[in-house]
């Protein structure tokens, strides 16, 4: 990890309550919910490294 974020007690309990929905989404199934997340984070990664990438060439 790059980075470690802190969160205040409200923007956790927002963060959980998108994740029980989450989870919800995927009939419970929280493992299956965290490999979603995982590849949706890593297909935003690379659009975002891809977007440094082309501002460097500019």
């Amino acid at each position: 990890m790059d980075q470690i974020v802190t969160l205040d007690s409200r923007q956790e309990a927002a963060l959980q309550a998108v994740a029980d929905k989450f989870i919800a989404l995927h009939k419970g199934d929280a493992v299956k919910a965290l490999k979603e997340m995982i590849v949706l984070n890593g297909d935003l990664q690379e659009r975002l490294d891809a977007l440094q990438a082309s501002r460097r060439r500019q």
